[in-house]
C-alpha cells in the first residue's frame, strides 16, 4: 500500500458520521467483563459474543472500522464464515491489535514502556494476509509526584514511532496511541500539561522515523480530571481544553483524532465528544472515537451470555453507536 492509499484508508476510517469499536479486549480483560455477567471466557463464547457485534443490523451506518484481538482475526462464525469475511462484506475496515502490554521500565519504579516491536515485521504481514488494513499499539503514561518522567515519556514516544513505521512500510493505517491514565487524584491542570508533553514527543519521534502523517490516526485520551479527584471537570471544560491541547500538538497532516473512552462511562464519553464537535471554527482533523467499554458495555449486559438475547444485545450495540456516530457531528442529544 502507498502513501496514498494508506491516507485513503485513514480518511475512510474517519469518514464524517462515524468511527471505530475496539473489541481487542486481552484474554484476561474479556474474561474479567464476561465474569461481571456471569458467563465462562471460552472460545465459543467470544466467538459468539462478537459475532453478535459484527452482524447487527445497520452498525456499519456508524461503524467505519474494528479492532480485532490476534484470536478474532483468525476466528470463524459459527457458520463457517470468517469474521474478517464479515465485517468487510458490512463494509467496515478491520484492523488488528499489535502490542505485546506496558511492562514495568527497567530503573523507573512504577513506570511502564510498551513492548511488542520485536518481530513485529513479520506479524504484520500475518496480519495483512489475514485482511487487516489497519493496526493499533498503545502506550500508557501514569501521573504521579514524578510520573511520568522523561525517560518514560521518550521511550514509549520511540516505540509508537517505529511500530507506525512498520506498519506503513507492511501497508497498514497505524494508530498511535498514547494514553494518559485518569487513575488518580490529579486535576484536569496535570492531565493537561502531561498530555501536552506526551504528544510532542510523540509527534517528534513520529518525524525522526519519516513516519506518513496523513496515512496514521491518533488515539489519545481526553483531558480530564483524575478518578480520584474532588473536583471534576465539566463537559464544556473537556471539550475545549481537550481541543485546545490537541491543536498545540497535532500536526494538520493527520487526517483523524479518534478518542479512547478510558473509563469513562459510555454516556459521558459520547458527551465529551459530542461537546468538542459543537465548538465554535474549524479543525484541521476529524474528531471521532475509538471505543471499547464505551460501545460495548450496554450490549455486554443485555446479552448476558445467553443465545436468546442477541437481538436485545445488537439492539444496545446499535443504540451506542449510533450515538456516538451522532457525536462525531455535534448533534447527539
Amino acid at each position: 500500500m502507498n502513501g496514498a492509499e494508506l491516507a485513503k484508508t485513514a480518511r475512510a476510517l474517519v469518514v464524517d458520521g462515524k468511527g471505530i469499536l475496539a473489541a481487542d479486549e486481552s484474554a484476561p480483560t474479556i474474561k474479567k467483563r464476561f465474569d461481571n455477567i456471569d458467563t465462562a471466557s471460552t472460545e465459543e463464547n467470544r466467538r459468539d459474543y462478537r459475532t453478535m457485534l459484527f452482524t447487527t443490523p445497520g452498525a456499519a451506518e456508524h461503524i467505519s472500522g474494528v479492532i480485532l484481538f490476534d484470536e478474532t482475526i483468525r476466528q470463524n462464525a459459527a457458520d463457517g464464515t470468517p469474521l474478517v469475511r464479515i465485517l468487510r462484506d458490512a463494509g467496515i475496515i478491520p484492523g488488528i491489535k499489535v502490542d505485546a502490554g506496558a511492562k514495568p521500565l527497567a530503573g523507573h519504579p512504577g513506570e511502564t514502556v510498551t513492548e511488542g516491536l520485536d518481530g513485529l515485521r513479520d506479524r504484520l504481514a500475518d496480519y495483512g494476509k489475514l485482511g487487516a488494513r489497519f493496526a493499533k499499539l498503545r502506550a500508557v503514561y501514569r501521573i504521579g509526584d514524578t510520573m511520568p518522567g522523561p525517560a518514560c515519556i521518550l521511550a514509549n514516544a520511540h516505540a509508537l514511532a517505529r511500530y507506525a513505521a512498520l506498519c506503513q512500510e507492511a501497508g497498514l493505517v497505524p494508530i498511535v496511541e498514547p494514553e494518559v491514565l485518569m487513575d488518580g487524584d490529579h486535576d484536569i491542570d496535570a492531565c493537561d500539561e502531561v498530555t501536552e508533553e506526551v504528544l510532542r514527543t510523540v509527534f517528534a519521534e513520529l518525524a525522526a522515523q519519516d513516519v506518513l502523517l496523513e496515512g496514521i490516526l491518533l488515539k489519545p485520551n481526553m483531558i480530564i480530571s483524575g478518578a480520584d479527584c474532588p473536583d471534576q471537570a465539566d463537559v464544556d471544560e473537556v471539550a475545549w481544553r481537550t481541543v485546545r491541547c490537541l491543536k498545540r500538538t497535532v500536526p494538520a497532516a493527520v487526517p483523524g483524532i479518534v478518542f479512547l473512552s478510558g473509563g469513562q462511562s459510555d454516556e459521558v464519553a459520547t458527551l465529551h465528544l459530542n461537546a468538542m464537535n459543537k465548538l465554535p471554527g474549524t479543525l484541521p482533523w476529524k474528531l471521532s472515537f475509538s471505543y471499547g467499554r464505551a460501545l460495548q458495555a450496554a450490549p455486554l449486559k443485555a446479552w448476558g451470555g445467553k443465545a436468546d438475547n442477541v437481538s436485545a444485545g445488537q439492539a444496545a450495540f446499535l443504540e451506542r453507536a449510533k450515538a456516538n456516530g451522532a457525536a462525531t457531528r455535534g448533534t447527539y442529544a
